[in-house]
């Protein structure tokens, strides 16, 4: 990684923005997640943005993390086991991570990039990706969750339905709204204005 000097001008403007979506409150639920999930042995960080990053940043508690959503004996995400100390290994860890909660349901748009948490640009994606995670292991409801169910929202779900051939027939001869109606409006009792008058 490419040692980067201070910002000056558009570039600062652009990474205050950035850290300003930093959530201080939500990191908290985060860790308390975290913590619940994979339990006491992960630690907890030293409160703040830098001490949330190096926390994460060896990708070992992520790994950790996504590995206690599934059951024993299908876990995605190999786990070293003394803690990876070199830059490559520690970016491979954050790797696997990002593929397996995209396989677990976490769309593209919002999983962070490996280097958002590694050199920690915009450590408010590495959020969103947790919280995406921890939405759909609320929803997914498998009994893999460990934590208070409100601290996530669940997500949308889809509620199939089934009609009977009759039903299907029924609606075929209902006009909707949307088509407009033949009741109602017409142009009966409508003058306009007065006819043009010939002189002769």
């Amino acid at each position: 990684m490419a040692n980067k000097g201070p910002a000056y001008g558009m570039s600062r403007d652009v990474q205050s923005k950035i850290e300003k979506k930093y959530d201080d409150e939500l990191e908290d639920r985060l860790v308390e997640w975290i913590v619940a999930q994979c339990g006491a042995a992960v630690g907890r960080p030293e409160r703040g943005r830098l001490g949330f990053q190096v926390w994460l940043k060896n990708g070992i508690v992520l790994s950790r993390l996504v590995n206690s959503l599934y059951p024993d004996g299908s876990k995605p995400v190999k786990i070293p086991d003394t803690p990876p100390t070199m830059v490559f290994k520690q970016m491979e860890q954050i790797a696997q991570f990002l593929k397996a909660a995209e396989d677990y349901g976490v769309v593209k748009t919002d999983i962070f990039q490996t280097v958002d948490l590694f050199e920690g640009p915009d450590m408010a994606a590495v959020q969103r990706t947790l919280m995406a995670l921890g939405s759909l292991a609320v929803t997914k409801n498998d009994g893999h969750y460990h934590g208070d169910p409100n601290w996530f929202m669940k997500k949308a779900q889809e509620h199939k339905r089934e009609f009977t051939e009759s039903q299907l027939k029924e609606g075929k001869n209902i006009i909707g709204l949307q088509m407009g109606t033949n009741k109602g409006a017409s142009q009966a009792g409508m003058s306009y204005g007065r006819p043009r008058q010939i002189i002769s």
